[in-house]
């Protein structure tokens, strides 16, 4: 028995598209968008980690500043 090949579907503004009825062109944005949603994550985890290394600096310079 062959296995059945599974359709690729993305979802873009609430529309379902296949994958193989996309051209080069547009197969090639939607991979620049995923790469760039990847990226702003980890910007956004970079940017959390700092915030609360900043935080907890700020909070141990308050507490020598209380003394």
């Amino acid at each position: 028995m062959a296995k059945k090949e599974k359709k690729q579907v993305i979802t873009i503004n609430d529309k379902q598209y296949d994958v193989k009825d996309l051209s080069e062109e547009q197969l090639m944005m939607v991979n620049h968008i995923h790469d760039l949603d990847n990226k702003l994550r980890t910007a956004q985890f970079n940017v959390d980690q700092m915030q609360g290394g900043r935080n907890y600096f700020m909070s141990l310079l308050e507490k020598t500043l209380d003394e």
